[in-house]
């Protein structure tokens, strides 16, 4: 099993340069690492070198200039050598043992792609309501499930080179400036047969930024979601979907959308935590709704 690890990254050098750290001294060392800068001033450059000099693998570095992160991750993988690609943000810190339980999991089980968890850090100065909220959690499953297509994304992730050789290109440009690349992929791959199951032991950590510490920020981010899923249930990413599906939805999440504003206000008095995940629901839905009428909401512009 050969293994190239596959970076997108824009305007985080020191949280790159961490990274790139945890990567060199991992228990089971990648083949290959592949850098794909989308500043094209390239200012990943750098720190791209200063790894070179003690990297136990060859690091390939590119500068991809236009702004968009599927022609960016398209790069990673038209610049990997590997027969599985692992693919793990900028911003987050790998532990030694996971790349190796990646692998050991694709192994054992004879899979397509392994999906683990990233689990959220929080500044210590971190206000109690995020911290009782828990909204930068993602759920987690036992190791060997299936991931459902809903919760299918990328983040720590390895998946097998040649399934995303039979896609061109593999990420949608389309959702370059929205997010929802991820998951647009791996929901065609599954459709054509792929097998992605979940590895509960392989997590990476991700410190959450001081910019993310902020009702709008979570406001935003949940309605990008919501969007995401209508956008890919409405293109029959999950399935196809009839007319009479799409009325559904649509009555659906206008009804839960409603539900959730006004558990919102009954909550407030119980706690911000509360009330806050319930309008993260609402903005949710809200973000489904706007869907029907094309709109999305362009979180990395």
């Amino acid at each position: 099993m050969t293994i190239s690890v596959c970076i997108a990254t824009y305007r985080r050098p020191e949280r790159l340069a961490a990274l790139l750290g945890d990567l060199a001294v991992q228990q089971r060392l990648p083949q290959q690492l592949v850098v794909v800068d989308n500043d094209a001033a390239g200012s990943a450059r750098a720190v791209v070198e200063q790894a070179r000099r003690a990297a136990p693998f060859p690091i390939v570095y590119a500068i991809q200039p236009i702004k968009n992160l599927s022609l960016t991750r398209n790069q990673t993988v038209a610049c990997a050598s590997g027969c599985w690609l692992a693919f793990i943000d900028d911003d987050e810190r790998a532990p030694p043992h996971w790349l190796a339980r990646l692998a050991a999991a694709a192994d054992a089980a004879g899979v397509d792609g392994v999906l683990g968890p990233v689990l959220p850090v929080l500044p210590a100065d971190a206000a109690s309501w995020l911290r009782r909220g828990c909204f930068y959690d993602w759920p987690r499953m036992a190791s060997g499930t299936v991931v459902p297509g809903n919760r299918l994304r990328f983040g720590n992730l390895l998946l097998r080179a040649a399934l995303l050789r039979t896609v061109t290109p593999p990420f949608d440009p389309a959702y370059g400036s929205t997010g929802g690349e991820d998951g647009d992929l791996l929901n065609r791959l599954v459709q054509r047969g792929a097998r992605i199951i979940w590895c509960d032991e392989a997590e990476v950590r991700e410190p959450i930024e001081p910019t993310r510490l902020r009702l709008r920020w979570l406001l935003l981010r949940a309605l990008r979601g919501g969007q995401d899923y209508a956008r890919h249930a409405l293109a029959g990413r999950y399935g196809a979907i009839t007319r009479s599906g799409q009325a559904r939805l649509f009555v659906r999440s206008l009804a839960q959308m409603l539900a959730a504003a006004v558990l919102a206000l009954l909550s407030w008095p119980f706690g911000r935590h509360r009330a806050v995940h319930w309008l993260t629901r609402a903005a949710a839905n809200l973000g489904k709704l706007s869907s029907f009428a094309g709109l999305h909401y362009r979180e990395y512009a």
